[in-house]
């Protein structure tokens, strides 16, 4: 049987499309290893089922992405989603105070119409 690069071989013209090549693609997020075909070209290399791959970590995959694997928890092991928390976290707060202080005085920095001023 021919292997999947040996085809592409055979149907793709020369010289004008990069090197298609068996690749090891592993989670990071949980350590789940997958070899697919691609035209990526690590420097890493690992073996893996008896044969020594190309290696390309992902931070997401199938095996850790909560819409495949029916979970409602993520697992970041970058801190991406604390970091996107955090930033907007103060800009709501920061939303929050303006509005209070944009209630409280009239444009012109009067009282607004309406508040006593005793």
């Amino acid at each position: 049987m021919r292997s999947t690069s040996e085809i592409l071989r055979g149907i793709m013209q020369d010289d004008i499309h990069p090197p298609y090549q068996e690749v090891l693609f592993i989670d990071t997020a949980t350590g789940h290893k997958f070899v697919c075909g691609s035209t990526l070209r690590p420097k890493e290399r690992e073996m893996f089922e008896g044969r020594e791959y190309p290696v390309h970590r992902v931070p997401v995959s199938s095996a850790s992405h909560p819409f495949f694997t029916d979970s409602q928890q993520f697992v970041d092991p970058e801190g991406r989603v604390d970091k996107f928390r955090k930033r907007y976290a103060r800009a709501s707060q920061t939303a929050k105070k303006s509005k209070t202080t944009e209630r409280r005085t009239s444009p012109k920095g009067r009282p607004a119409k309406g508040k006593s001023t005793k």
